[in-house]
């Protein structure tokens, strides 16, 4: 066992732990007091069967069919059933690591103690957590409300001895792996099935990883920004915390700030100081505004997170034995209007910076040719780069409608409101890798306008940052394929190789970028 361990049901999960769980960094346990719990809801929930009153999903059928009653032998049978009819999921599969983080939202979930659940159940699914025995989950088929039904269903299959899951880097059927492991299916009792697939495990795996993504492409936009202010020698002058003290919304300071002392001790911009340019176009001198404002979504969206994390969201919820509330913590509104507000809050991160690489290849900054290569005519220079990003910016803005703006009625009207709160997650990652791609190439583009201003030298931070891009990348002097740079340039995005530059320079330098809002935008 790791030496980290997280009490499931009692400790406060955040989107960072919740990772570092799904990465094998943190193991998960059952405390003797949530085990009591989970037995206790067990007990309540036989009593409740055995007495016979109708309570919805323990004795009664689902949705429309609430108000069949079903027989306490056959109990049991609803539940297996359910998994079965409700597994209708389609498209391709979820990543491991996004079905990996479901499992482990689900087990937060059921520990509290309000679920019914049997503890056998709660502690199969602990053991294919701990065992990367992962479920194989359909991308498509939920509407986002009464749980993501559909992907959890899919979720909880090898549960009874079906489904497929993906268990030593192979898709195998749950069969082969109980050949291979020598487990039998696990027999759900009642209200079981129900407890398991009711939730929005989907929709908050999904914001997990859009917490965590975006909130590195917020950073790194950062740093790339600076180094594009420098290429085209644009002014510090809006980056004074005088002007943002007037305007003091948190992630607009904190983005200035941070911009400041990239570009401290700078000798491209020292240069600048006498300059006749009176202001920089708005993608160079709004930085602090529109990285800022994405920011602040982002922290919304983290404190959404984090209490859908430590939520009960399935139904019905048992109190006690005398009160069993059937209500609607299965709706994902809450998260599916925050995914849709990051989702343009990434998306405006990709559009401002195309408009910075389109300012670098307009030529008309003093000292950096047009397109970025002296010797044009022959050669194209970075001109097709920016058609690439104008591309990605367009294909954003159209996945940019709000997936929780629409509702369809499912359940024969008994669901007759939904949040699509599934989608939004989906399409919120979709963005976020448009936008590395964007980054990808603006981080080129910044590096070869900096480097038309040797023999000045940058400050400490952004000379080690373009020394790292010249690692993977060599200056362009002529034409040639530079899919091959660009690809370069995402895996330096995606592996987050310039923040640990920043980070390694901090350190040795001690030098700080560290704001009074640092805490909130930097830890989740």
């Amino acid at each position: 066992m790791n030496e980290q361990t997280f009490k499931l049901g009692e400790d406060w999960l955040t989107a960072g732990k919740a990772l570092e769980i799904t990465e094998n960094k943190i193991s998960v346990l059952l405390s003797s007091e949530t085990e009591k719990k989970i037995e206790k809801s067990w007990g309540i929930v036989q009593k409740i069967v055995d007495k016979g009153h109708p309570v919805y999903g323990i004795n009664t059928g689902f949705g429309p069919l609430c108000t069949t009653k079903i027989s306490k032998s056959e109990t049991n049978i609803l539940q297996t059933n359910i998994l079965q009819s409700h597994s209708v999921g389609v498209g391709d599969p979820i990543k491991k690591d996004i079905a990996k983080l479901m499992l482990v939202l689900k087990a937060q979930s059921l520990a509290k103690g309000f679920s019914g659940i049997a503890l056998k159940t709660l502690k199969r699914i602990i053991w294919h957590i701990e065992n990367d025995a992962i479920p194989v989950v359909p991308s498509q088929g939920s509407v986002g409300a009464s749980g993501d039904l559909a992907p959890l269903s899919h979720l909880f299959l090898p549960l009874i001895g079906m489904g497929k899951v993906e268990y030593k880097n192979e898709i195998i059927t749950t069969a082969t792996l109980f050949e291979k492991t020598g487990l039998e299916p696990i027999a759900l009792g009642p209200k079981e099935g129900l407890a398991l697939i009711n939730g929005t495990q989907f929709i908050a795996s999904h914001a997990v990883k859009v917490v965590s993504q975006l909130h590195s492409l917020l950073a790194q936009a950062d740093i790339i920004g600076a180094m594009m202010i420098e290429g085209l020698q644009g002014s510090v002058k809006p980056f004074y915390n005088e002007l943002h003290a007037l305007r003091p919304f948190k992630g607009n300071v904190h983005v200035a700030k941070r911009v400041k002392k990239l570009l401290k001790g700078s000798e491209i911009m020292e240069d600048h100081i006498d300059c006749e340019k009176v202001q920089d176009p708005y993608s160079i001198r709004c930085i602090p505004q529109v990285h800022g404002a994405s920011r602040t979504a982002w922290l919304h969206l983290k404190e959404l997170v984090e209490v859908e994390l430590n939520s009960v969201t399935d139904n019905p919820v048992i109190i006690d034995e005398e009160l069993t509330i059937s209500g609607g913590n299965f709706h994902g509104q809450p998260l599916a209007m925050a995914l849709d507000y990051a989702c343009l809050a990434a998306s405006e991160l990709g559009n401002i910076s195309d408009r910075r690489i389109y300012l670098a290849l307009e030529g008309n900054s003093p000292g950096v040719p047009k397109l970025l290569m002296k010797d044009t005519g022959i050669n194209s220079g970075y001109m097709i780069l920016q058609y690439t990003t104008a591309a990605l910016a367009s294909e954003n803005k159209g996945l940019c409608f709000p997936s929780s703006a629409d509702s369809i009625p499912t359940s024969l009207g008994q669901e007759d409101h939904v949040s699509m709160g599934s989608i939004g997650g989906r399409k919120a990652l979709q963005v976020i890798g448009n936008v590395e791609k964007i980054l990808a190439i603006e981080l080129l583009t910044a590096a070869q306008a900096f480097e038309f201003r040797k023999p000045l030298k940058s400050g400490v931070f952004l000379d080690e940052v373009h020394n790292a891009v010249r690692e993977q990348v060599a200056f362009a002097v002529k034409d040639r394929i530079f899919a091959d740079d660009i690809e370069k340039g995402i895996e330096m995005i995606q592996h987050k190789t310039i923040i640990k530059v920043v980070d390694r320079v901090q350190k040795e330098h001690n030098i700080s970028l560290k704001t009074k809002f640092s805490t909130e935008f930097e830890v989740y």
